[in-house]
């Protein structure tokens, strides 16, 4: 499977925050891609779709003192109106998806052409809509939330027998989270238990936007997801939903969270040169204790360490006894890497490593003249200066 689609993939989650108004919806995301794009961060902008006309039952879309019912009436939309959205989405750069709560709003997101669809946690084993959505063939990230260990090993496997990109977060379905609520062990579970999948962090924590992403990301979550809103019309914004200016810190700290941690954790790193040369500094030259004739074979008993290390010069890294010497050697002189018959002389690529390290093997620069010296020469000249003036 291709997971590549979803790392380091942000799902900017705008639920119902339009709350039925095209406009306000569009300021949203317009608002939110800005932010996107001046992080230069690779994100998506998630919509949630409902028929509300059949999701919400013929006698009950009088109760709206049940708090679903109530929302999801209030925040009803038309087909023209998300198709607007979604288009408003593509042309700021963003990619659109959305949550299907039911098997009709799958279609429309194979009708408004979206490629990423979500499986919110409330649905983990709707296996009607899970078919549903299995049958169109696009990549799912799916939040684990109050799920048991059986719906998450039977979701996997379900979308791996079909061979379908699946990606698996991280979330506490508490609104908001409290920080000490959000299990962010449960990222090295997920990891462990399903290391074929992208593993993500879905959070509705309303303290920090820097903590959690920045331990997220060093625990190997690779798309991280929040709700986002504007608190411009006098709308009250829910405490587990993030403005455009706590977007840019949760931005900003994975950024520097994936500066510190530098490349991926599957192979070895490595070294940038700068810190290479740092530490050749500190690594000993090789130098001999006696005048060494031409053609000795030399051990280590001949030799000594020392820094510093010179260009071209062996270290300890390259001492092997048994070498035989090219030219003689004085006592307390480098042995260069072109004074020895070794491998390491016939390895050109080596060579011109060895060559590089170190500091230049220069002679040291003759001291000045005392100065009371050069003061006697002065005052001598001022002397004659003075004569020479008087004639």
């Amino acid at each position: 499977m291709n997971n590549n689609i979803f790392d380091d993939l942000f799902v900017l989650e705008l639920a119902n925050n339009h709350w039925g108004d095209l406009n306000r919806g569009l300021k949203i995301i317009s608002d939110f891609a800005k932010i996107v794009r001046f992080n230069n961060i690779r994100a998506a902008i998630k919509l949630q779709f409902r028929d509300v006309d059949t999701f919400i039952h013929k006698d009950y879309r009088n109760r709206t003192d049940i708090r679903y019912i109530k929302k999801t009436l209030a925040t009803k939309m038309s087909h023209e109106e998300y198709a607007a959205m979604v288009n408003s989405i593509k042309r700021n750069g963003c990619i659109p998806m959305a949550s299907p709560f039911d098997e009709a709003s799958v279609d429309l997101c194979v009708k408004l052409d979206l490629p990423i669809i979500k499986i919110a946690s409330s649905d983990m084993n709707d296996w009607i809509l899970i078919e549903k959505i299995a049958s169109t063939k696009r990549p799912v990230i799916a939040s684990t939330g109050g799920s048991s260990l059986k719906d998450m090993d039977d979701l996997v496997k379900f979308f791996e027998r079909r061979n379908i990109p699946f990606a698996i977060n991280h979330c506490v379905s508490l609104y908001p989270s409290e920080d000490n609520e959000l299990e962010l062990n449960q990222i090295d579970f997920l990891k462990n238990r399903y290391p074929g999948h992208i593993i993500g962090f879905s959070t509705h924590e309303y303290h920090n936007w820097e903590y959690s992403v920045m331990m997220a990301y060093a625990k190997g979550a690779r798309t991280f997801e929040r709700h986002i809103d504007i608190d411009k019309d006098g709308i009250p914004v829910s405490p587990y939903c993030s403005l455009p200016h706590n977007v840019d810190k949760w931005f900003k700290a994975f950024q520097k969270a994936k500066e510190m941690c530098g490349a991926q954790g599957t192979a070895k790193r490595i070294p940038p040169l700068r810190e290479i040369k740092y530490l050749d500094e500190t690594v000993r030259g090789i130098y001999s204790k006696y005048d060494l004739p031409k053609g000795y074979i030399i051990s280590e008993s001949d030799l000594f360490l020392a820094i510093p290390l010179l260009k071209g010069q062996i270290s300890c890294k390259e001492l092997m006894a048994g070498e035989v010497l090219l030219k003689p050697i004085k006592k307390d002189r480098p042995i260069f890497i072109d004074n020895i018959d070794s491998p390491y002389a016939y390895n050109e690529e080596l060579k011109g490593y060895i060559y590089e390290r170190g500091i230049s093997p220069e002679p040291p620069v003759a001291t000045k003249k005392p100065v009371r010296r050069t003061l006697k020469v002065n005052r001598k000249l001022s002397k004659r200066k003075r004569k020479t003036f008087k004639r």
